[in-house]
């Protein structure tokens, strides 16, 4: 990646900013977004020219109404989607002209996705859920890998309920364990679809709060909520309405 100059950046209303955070050139970056659905036989716009981009170490959270294309466009900013028109570049190699292969190996190595459900195969542990993105291709884990899993069951809380099935927890540690499957891999950004959404209000604080400790630690954040109060927490704020940036 070139040399940049790098940029303070300015804090958003609310938001407490680390002294320490900076803009330098993005590690993600959307430029002129545009993305449709067939609805009824007719195309419907979801995306109609959005651009963005995500700075290393920065957390960022999306808002706006149902139907504004916030989960639309963390699909395609996590390349869960690929967008009709428009460029989506990550440290500066531009996706939408990469390999389905590549896109394969940029999702299980520096993106990780989390949702409002946490999607854990209920008839594996907690520990056995957490060691799924190594295993690829049904290869044994390594016992390093096992290691790794079990650091961040102990990170997210939850290291003494690691030979816990799904149904042995609360709904909260069940978005955890998902939340350590996602820092297992050691990615470079987490992309977070309504992570509180299906929580109470002190399970989605804790889960925030989880959040928040790893963008502390360097990870990229780009999260889409519809909740105010946990969007402030975030670097900077986007809203969007009608398929968007406002």
């Amino acid at each position: 990646m070139p040399e940049t100059t790098k940029i303070a950046a300015a804090p958003v209303s609310g938001a407490p900013l680390s002294s320490s955070f900076i803009l330098e050139a993005p590690i993600l970056e959307a430029i002129d977004i545009r993305k449709s659905f067939t609805q009824d036989g007719a195309p419907t716009p979801a995306l109609r020219g959005v651009s963005l981009s995500v700075a290393p170490g920065e957390f960022v959270s999306i808002v706006g109404r149902s139907g504004s294309g916030k989960s639309t466009l963390l699909s395609v900013l996590s390349t869960l989607l690929r967008p009709d028109s428009g460029q989506l570049t990550y440290g500066g190699r531009d996706l939408t002209t990469a390999s389905e292969a590549e896109i394969d190996a940029l999702r299980h190595g520096a993106f990780a996705v989390i949702f409002q459900f946490h999607y854990l195969l209920p008839y594996l542990t907690a520990l056995e859920n957490t060691l799924l993105p190594f295993m690829r291709g049904l290869r044994p884990v390594s016992r390093a890998q096992r290691e790794r899993a079990l650091e961040c069951l102990e990170r997210v809380g939850l290291a003494d309920k690691a030979a816990r099935l799904p149904g042995q927890l609360s709904g909260g540690e069940q978005q955890r364990v998902a939340i350590a499957r996602a820092l297992v891999k050691d990615a470079r950004i987490l992309f977070a679809d309504e992570p509180t959404g299906s929580l109470d209000s002190a399970t989605g604080a804790t889960v925030m709060k989880l959040l928040g400790q790893i963008h502390q630690d360097g990870l990229s954040v780009v999260m889409v909520t519809h909740n105010e109060q946990y969007a402030s927490l975030a670097d900077r704020v986007v809203r969007m309405a009608d398929g968007l940036v406002a």
